[in-house]
């Protein structure tokens, strides 16, 4: 068998796996950036890809170590176990992820070669991408199809209270994908202690919020 090696690296605004959305999609205010290695930055690799508006990225949870058989997936609040087979944990045999990503557009000529701008990221920075391959409609969507344990566990959006003096603090361009994302509730399943600060890195900031009462309150904003 082949060994596997990066085609590309994305760059996002997550300098750490925390508040990072659990799936694709969930954030589709947050942008990324996919850059090619050197040997894969001639635009004939991607001749025909501006024919499409989504793609599969495969990539690598290349923060994680270890496996499981069995995971708690935050869906079911951290507290029941699944397969990890019947779940999309992380913590896998050979640690690969799956992702749809919205393409942005194309930017062809950077003095990195050809740069796909995407959007719905769930990866962090620097995340080693192994493959692309284009989204098609007419295989790939299932409307119809059962989704298991996640069809009748909708997961409620937080309140989000982000003083308009701290969403100040962030670039313009930042401050919708900040508020989705923090809606999202970007803290650990298990953890549910109204009393604790959590610090969130993302865009070059700490944003440091507490949850109470499925109301997420945002005191602080630090430069990193």
């Amino acid at each position: 068998m082949p060994s596997l090696s990066p085609i590309a690296h994305i760059r996002t605004d997550f300098p750490t796996k925390f508040g990072v959305p659990r799936q694709s999609g969930l954030v589709p205010e947050l942008k990324g950036l996919i850059v090619f290695t050197p040997e894969y930055r001639d635009p004939n690799a991607l001749r025909g890809l501006e024919g499409f508006d989504y793609i599969w990225v495969i990539w690598s949870f290349s923060e994680n170590e270890g496996e499981a058989l069995t995971v708690r997936p935050p869906r079911l609040g951290g507290n029941e176990r699944m397969g990890v087979f019947a779940t999309r944990s992380s913590f896998r045999p050979n640690g690969l992820a799956l992702s749809s990503l919205k393409i942005d557009r194309i930017e062809w000529n950077t003095s990195e070669g050809p740069v796909v701008h995407v959007s719905g990221i769930d990866m962090m920075d620097g995340t080693p991408i192994f493959d692309i391959k284009p989204y098609v409609t007419f295989t790939d969507s299932h409307p119809e199809a059962r989704s298991g344990f996640v069809d009748t566990r909708p997961k409620p959006m937080l309140e989000v209270v982000f003083p308009e003096d701290m969403l100040s603090i962030l670039p313009s361009d930042k401050r919708e994908a900040a508020l989705a994302m923090l809606g999202q509730d970007p803290r650990p399943a298990y953890q549910s202690d109204p009393t604790r600060t959590y610090g969130l890195p993302f865009a070059g900031f700490d944003i440091r919020f507490h949850v109470k009462s499925g109301t997420l309150i945002v005191t602080d904003v630090v430069p990193l």
